[in-house]
């Protein structure tokens, strides 16, 4: 998995980089949360390793840049700080956060928190292609809705998306379609 890193402690990030490559992850570090957002904004990471104490911008603020912005894919953040207890934990998941480690990090409880990540963003990541599988009939084009109605695929993009349409004709089907019928109408005796 890619993983972002934003830690800025440097001894810190190397140890929690080295680590997660050990793992087999693909890991980018970074020294605060202005670096993480640019680089997650940049190349979006399927999760995100964020101390809560940094300078510029905390975990917390990125968390909720993060959501604020969460695109197509599902990105799962888990905040490593020394604050402990039930109060910064709730902080932490009202700002975005999906997990909560309190530092030092205990290597055999964080490996397990990511095979959890790992399965809810491949989880997510099946969701989201079914989302984008649409029944579609063969024959007319109609579209099966959430509701087992079949309407046309303007009907339903209208629906779902709020999408505007302007109705033209493709340059096939006017070679394919309008110009036959155009010839046979020049053809008919009047």
């Amino acid at each position: 998995m890619r993983i972002l890193v934003a830690e800025d402690d440097p001894v810190s990030q190397e140890v929690m980089a080295c680590f997660l490559k050990d793992l087999g992850h693909e890991v980018v570090a970074t020294g605060n949360g202005v670096d993480a957002l640019a680089a997650h904004q940049q190349n979006p990471f399927q999760i995100v390793l964020t101390d809560w104490m940094m300078p510029i911008m905390e975990g917390t603020e990125l968390c909720r840049h993060i959501r604020e912005a969460q695109g197509v894919s599902y990105t799962y953040i888990i905040v490593l700080t020394s604050k402990c207890g039930r109060a910064n934990l709730l902080t932490a998941m009202e700002a975005g956060a999906d997990d909560f480690v309190v530092k030092p990090f205990d290597p055999l409880v964080l490996a397990a928190r990511l095979r959890v990540a790992e399965r809810i963003v491949a989880l997510q990541s099946r969701v989201r292609q079914m989302e984008l599988l649409l029944p579609v009939c063969s024959y007319c084009k109609h579209i099966r809705n959430e509701q087992g109605e079949w309407v046309t695929i303007e009907d339903h993009l209208v629906a779902r998306l709020g999408t505007s349409f302007s109705h033209g004709v493709c340059p096939i089907c006017y070679r394919e379609q309008i110009q036959p019928e155009l010839k046979r109408m020049r053809e008919r005796p009047s």
